[in-house]
């Protein structure tokens, strides 16, 4: 949430001052927080000292596939993006993901700045949710059947040398928008529509993951059968097709949108109307402060579908209730990845990390 004075933090987390100032020296000797220039709050005496995240207290990586390419971000510890790599990439096979991912992490990682930073692990984003068999398996996507036999979690770290987590990647997305938009600041809880290669979300409450009783929280895709149309950057594809459009990824879209923008123009009003529905029944069970549009599609066609459902009477109340804010990222691909890169550090600092 920024930088702040340690009264404020005090008061913030409900602690005596003396008890914060011993928590915070032990802080600065491990070099976690740091301290920034101070500040005079217009009072008579020594003026604030606001304390920070370091960022230099140590990196992680965030790594995730889209139809055609392969995406990794490197965060510092404050949560600040240090760099995105993007390669072509449709292999089914997880062995080839993890090939693929040693080498560029390899390049990324051996830059002069990242050498004596302590690495903190690695987060993968998974397209799928867990399944009834195994809470280590998940159901991923058609085109990565060969994700849906491995055991997420010992696959990835038998495979590496440091930690890794796995997660769904809209629950990572929704991670990422919360904290970039400064959503976080102002409320405490959201929910993230995601249109990817299908349909998800993810839920943030009290400004951590809500993951739910078998991990599946957000998954709203069920909400819309495979058999008829859906919000997703699959049923978009297949739209654009059976216009006579010759686009198979959503990594080629943004370059043939001008040529299709009444077709995708149809197609956002419909997905704005469908995804209308789950915001209602998520506004109504869990009273979010906001609302967010997220996922791997050109910001422009975000933006048609936010317009749709900025039209509240497709899911706000009709009584004189608060709403949330409705917030359509800027992150547009790249939240999933940084959301990723962001899991080892929220997992570090989390109650239950192990």
């Amino acid at each position: 949430m920024g930088s702040a004075p340690r009264i404020a933090i005090a008061h913030q987390l409900d602690m005596h001052n003396g008890a914060l100032t011993r928590l915070t020296r032990e802080l600065l000797m491990l070099g976690v927080v740091e301290e920034r220039a101070p500040t005079a709050d217009g009072q008579r005496g020594r003026p604030l000292v606001p304390l920070a995240l370091a960022g230099g207290a140590g990196y992680a990586a965030g790594a995730t596939v889209h139809p055609g390419w392969l995406e990794i971000a490197l965060v510092d510890f404050a949560g600040h993006v240090l760099a995105r790599d993007t390669t072509a990439f449709d292999s089914p096979d997880p062995e080839d993901f993890v090939r693929v991912l040693d080498q560029r992490l390899h390049a990324l990682t051996h830059r002069p700045a990242l050498l004596h930073s302590r690495f903190l692990g690695l987060g993968v984003a998974v397209p799928g949710p867990v399944v009834a068999s195994s809470p280590a398996q998940r159901h991923v996507v058609n085109w990565l059947h060969g994700w849906r036999a491995i055991d997420n979690h010992h696959f990835f770290n038998d495979r590496f040398s440091f930690p890794v987590w796995v997660e769904n990647d809209a629950t990572l997305a929704a991670l990422a928008e919360y904290h970039d938009s400064g959503l976080i600041r102002d409320c405490a809880s959201a929910l993230l529509l995601f249109i990817g290669h299908g349909v998800g979300g993810g839920v943030i409450h009290r400004r951590s993951v809500l993951r739910g009783e078998f991990n599946n929280a957000g998954d709203i895709g069920r909400l819309f059968p495979l058999d008829a149309p859906r919000p997703s950057g699959l049923d978009l594809l297949a739209t654009l097709r059976a216009a006579g459009a010759d686009i198979r990824t959503l990594f080629e879209l943004e370059r043939h949108l001008d040529e299709h923008i009444d077709i995708v123009d149809v197609w956002a009003a419909r997905a704005g109307q469908q995804l209308g529905v789950a915001a209602k029944a998520g506004t109504a069970w869990l009273d979010p402060g906001a609302v967010i549009l997220s996922g791997p599609l050109p910001l422009r066609v975000l933006d048609a579908v936010g317009a749709q459902l900025a039209q509240r009477s497709h899911w706000s109340s009709t009584l004189d209730l608060p709403q949330p804010r409705l917030h359509v990222s800027r992150l547009a691909g790249s939240a999933v990845s940084i959301g990723a890169a962001l899991l080892p550090i929220h997992r570090l600092s989390a109650d239950d990390a192990t």
